[in-house]
């Protein structure tokens, strides 16, 4: 610390550059940025010197847990709906309601008066799977599906094993093998769900997905041509969408708990389910006509811990407290009561003019943390705020 800058003349200069400092922090503080570094950096161009007015105002030490949070707006719903086409070359004649949940072996709609089954995987069915696949040796991801979801509804496949190659001479595609075992247990499934039991599946009779959906919008009227957009489906589980500043998403991880607060008021916990990877806006000379926000931004999203928290709930305005950092039972003092030293560092002011130099830990909601020698909780400073 600067010598002569703990005594001289009480002229008030000290409490107006605390002043000008509170309010470059607090401006730095308000953007998201802790304001150490703007405080430094304002000590370094002006001498702090002690002891303001005698009729400073004045603010004292407490002892509190601070918390770094943000309260962002979110939108609870399903999220992102994803849009089903059909592959089949009849007609629409039976479609579920919306709100329903379709888990694997199920239909999702009806072509022909025959059911479209869902089932869950990666890879559509994209060819014709029968004996003449067989004998040709057919093995890949799709095969994959067909057997893997077989085995999940309880039926015997058969030792086909997962791997083996096509025969010499055949493309070699990694995967499972057709076998005949498999189509017959293909064909015991057909005959239990209701549907032509011929052991052949085609193109257009399963539709894949990632795992059991709740039905959205439907968008096909009975008796259209099933290949175009029938229905949408969502995830079963309701989400909170949340646009976050592309430079304070660094902050938020998954698996970290946040409050969300519903319409009525009511705030429920959750956790960050997952934290977006794609930029959206920001982009150079880009701008919106009605002269919103561009700047960059990243999706995080946030799930209830408790489902039933929202159960009467398909879709709302709800805001998310995300808190990225908390320090229990510590010293706090608003940021105004810093004065910045001119070697550096920072100090609080005694009413008589006297400086307890400290040290500051986080900053937050215009607080910020301190500890030194000398600084007790009860202690009487001088502030700019």
């Amino acid at each position: 610390m600067a010598r002569g800058t703990r005594t001289g003349r009480r002229d008030g200069g000290g409490t107006g550059r605390r002043i000008a400092v509170a309010v470059a922090v607090l401006a730095v503080v308000g953007g998201g940025v802790y304001g150490g570094t703007a405080l430094k950096h304002h000590g370094d161009a002006a001498r702090a010197e002690p002891a303001g007015a005698p009729y400073a105002q004045t603010t004292l030490v407490r002892r509190t847990d601070l918390s770094d949070s943000r309260v962002l707006p979110g939108t609870l719903g399903y999220g992102s709906a994803l849009t089903i086409r059909g592959a089949g070359k009849g007609l629409i004649t039976k479609l579920p309601a919306p709100g329903s949940t379709i888990t694997r072996g199920k239909p999702l709609y009806w072509e022909d008066d025959q059911p479209v089954m869902v089932f869950y995987g990666g890879t559509p069915v994209f060819r014709t799977l029968d004996e003449a696949a067989v004998k040709a040796g057919a093995s890949g991801t799709d095969v994959s599906v067909l057997a893997d979801n077989l085995k999940a509804l309880g039926y015997d496949i058969g030792p086909g094993p997962r791997g083996t190659q096509p025969a010499t001479g055949a493309q070699k595609v990694p995967g499972t093998l057709l076998t005949s075992p498999l189509l017959d247990a293909l064909k015991r499934w057909q005959r239990d769900t209701g549907q032509q039991q011929t052991g052949t599946l085609s193109v257009g009779q399963l539709v894949v997905l990632p795992g059991a959906v709740r039905v959205g919008a439907v968008k096909a009227q009975l008796g259209d041509p099933a290949a175009a957009e029938v229905l949408s489906v969502t995830s079963r589980r309701k989400s909170v969408s949340v646009t976050v500043d592309a430079g304070d998403a660094d902050r938020i991880r998954q698996g970290d708990e946040v409050s969300i607060a519903l319409p009525d008021s009511k705030e429920v916990p959750g956790k960050v389910a997952s934290v977006g990877t794609a930029v959206q806006g920001g982009a150079v000379g880009e701008s919106e006509p009605s002269g919103g926000d561009t700047s960059p931004s990243l999706q995080v999203t946030v799930v209830p811990v408790d489902s039933a928290s929202v159960r009467n709930l398909d879709a709302a305005s709800v805001r998310v407290t995300f808190t990225s950092q908390t320090r229990e039972n510590v010293l706090t003092v608003p940021v105004g009561a810093l004065l910045a030293l001119q070697e550096g560092g920072y100090a609080l002011q005694r009413p008589d003019g006297r400086l307890i130099p400290v040290e500051t830990g986080l900053f937050a909601r215009g607080q910020v943390e301190v500890s030194g020698a000398g600084v007790d909780e009860g202690e009487r400073v001088v502030t700019a705020s």
